[in-house]
């Protein structure tokens, strides 16, 4: 369960289904960043853990929607600051991660001692 908690694609997923179900196209264009693979594998675990459902609509064209099922909403309660902190810190810790990168990747660059 820890691997399905640390997992930014699960989080992220479940919070964009949380007001309601969603199409495939529209959860995708609601997660920034993620691909289609990644999405459809995100969503596969999700419902095999039971944390969603994928309902098949019998019109034509066919519909499937996405939709938290009661173990995915506690889910995304018990989550939802974790969720909340990370957006709101993403930004910056990109910014972190990539002036870590750029430093280990330039020899002449020495790391602060202690940080």
């Amino acid at each position: 369960m820890l691997d399905l908690v640390a997992d930014k694609w699960s989080l992220l997923t479940v919070a964009v289904l949380g007001p309601g179900p969603l199409r495939f196209t529209e959860v995708k264009r609601s997660i920034a960043g993620i691909s289609q693979r990644m999405l459809t594998v995100t969503l596969r675990g999700l419902e095999r853990d039971g944390l969603l459902t994928r309902t098949v609509h019998t019109v034509m064209p066919p519909k499937v929607t996405y939709e938290l099922t009661p173990r995915g909403h506690t889910l995304l309660e018990a989550t939802q600051p974790l969720i909340d902190w990370s957006l709101k810190n993403l930004a910056d810790i990109d910014v972190s991660r990539e002036a870590f990168d750029q430093r280990t990747e330039d020899p002449t660059q020495e790391t602060p001692a202690g940080g």
